[in-house]
């Protein structure tokens, strides 16, 4: 046990929970909306990885340009995938919405493989670091978190500031009564997953740029995310973020005392407490 290093630990899993905290966020907002889940999350977050690898390799872009790229990408995709594959089954039994959804996993992943193999990749990008004592920050690291804010601050701005926002709002809480306001509940619910997926995407665009990735590796976010959004309250965004720290603080500080491959199993634990102690999350209602 290594107690010096709690300190550095921390600050690093507190700086990985906010890309947590952003593709949790895709996951509980297509929830929050239309009920659906999504178990296309993880490849979904796989492709926002490719997105920059391909980028950077093939076209010379900036890697943070890609990430820009996984956004305007996730939209698109997101939206593709709604009216493909949720759309038809959107108002049936929720099993048939969460078969829908892991079709479009399957498909993912196995054109993926085809394409690109299982063989690790990595996007060459550095950007320093700051030492200060024994703590040292990494460039990647702090632009990540600070894309995380920005876009948790967008999409915020964008639900409760805009028409479009208040229009999605309105679909979630009453999609009848939001219909007979003269809101197109369809298209709204087809921007909401297009929304969820470009957070999901550009968070895997983010992880990019800290870790080496195949496309099987959007699977082990994908259950992280799933964690977060049940630790901080399935449908809440807030919570999703909030989570995504508390998640990622978790990781970091207890690795200091514990084997690396113990840690999922700790998560798992933290899962299963929090569905049988507060099902609704810790910043849900319990009504």
């Amino acid at each position: 046990m290594n107690l010096d290093a709690l300190v550095p630990s921390a600050i690093d899993g507190l700086m990985l929970g906010f890309v947590y905290g952003l593709a949790a966020m895709g996951l509980t907002l297509i929830f929050g909306v239309m009920k659906v889940i999504n178990l296309a999350h993880g490849p979904v977050i796989a492709l926002g990885m490719f997105t920059v690898l391909l980028l950077s390799q093939n076209a010379g872009v900036n890697p943070y340009l890609g990430v820009a790229a996984a956004l305007i990408v996730g939209l698109v995709f997101g939206v593709i995938i709604y009216l493909v594959a949720v759309d038809h089954v959107i108002n049936q039994p929720e099993l048939t919405t969460l078969l829908a959804t892991f079709s479009v996993n399957l498909m993912i992943i196995g054109v993926g493989t085809a394409v690109f193999t299982t063989s690790p990749r990595a996007v060459d990008v550095s950007l320093g670091s700051v030492t200060g004592g024994n703590v040292i920050v990494l460039g990647t690291h702090a632009v990540a978190v600070v894309i995380a804010i920005l876009a948790t601050v967008g999409l915020y701005a964008f639900l409760f500031r805009t028409r479009l926002g208040k229009s999605i709002r309105a679909v979630a809480n009453n999609r009848a009564a939001a219909e007979l306001m003269g809101i197109d509940s369809r298209r709204m619910l087809a921007l909401s997953f297009g929304i969820g997926t470009a957070l999901a995407m550009t968070s895997g665009a983010l992880l990019s740029t800290l870790f080496s990735f195949t496309i099987l590796s959007g699977g082990t976010y994908e259950t992280k995310s799933f964690v977060i959004v049940v630790l901080g309250g399935l449908g809440n965004p807030t919570g999703a973020l909030v989570g995504g720290i508390v998640l990622g603080l978790l990781e970091g500080v207890t690795t200091v005392f514990i084997p690396v491959s113990w840690v999922p199993v700790l998560e798992y634990v933290i899962f299963v407490l929090i569905l049988l102690w507060r099902p609704s999350g810790l910043l849900g209602s319990r009504g």
